[in-house]
């Protein structure tokens, strides 16, 4: 590429389409994405994430995306923030989905997955699974499942 002689990248085709890629495009190699970032990198200097176009997708996508840096997910993070602080998983917008998620969701610090794991919490107090819909299913998944405090499985 004779533009941007230092630019090592997949598809040089991305460069300069309108669309501002990440990472290895968006850099000063590859003048920014052929100029394609320079907006993107005015309103969240510093935010290095591999799908760009998650930030302000209306979806809080957690951990990387949820920092200062990318504007706490583009301002999609803000409300999930405010009600559970310190929740820090990889999915939050699974959070209170009407489905209880186990380990990491299913904590205090989040709510009990939003609410989604109470009625399993008090059949289960002592179950550390990471599907909470197992225990019980009719099916009988063995391992950590398997187990007292599990119900054996729910039963």
């Amino acid at each position: 590429n004779k533009k941007y002689p230092g630019c090592h990248v997949d598809y040089l085709s991305f460069i300069g389409d309108d669309n501002c890629h990440g990472r290895e495009y968006n850099t000063e190699e590859c003048g920014w994405d052929g100029g394609d970032c320079i907006d993107f990198n005015t309103k969240y200097p510093g935010c290095d994430v591999e799908y760009l176009s998650r930030i302000g997708d209306g979806f809080c996508n957690g951990r990387e995306y949820d920092t200062e840096e990318c504007g706490w997910d583009g301002g999609d993070c803000i409300d999930f923030n405010k009600k559970y602080p310190g929740c820090d998983v990889d999915y939050p917008y699974i959070i209170g989905d009407g489905f209880c998620h186990g380990r990491e969701y299913n904590t205090e610090v989040c709510g009990w997955d939003g609410g989604d794991c109470i009625d399993f919490n008090k059949k289960y107090p002592d179950c550390d699974v990471e599907y909470p819909s197992q225990i019980g299913d009719g099916r009988c998944d063995g391992r950590e499942y398997n187990t007292e405090e599990c119900g054996w499985d729910g039963g």
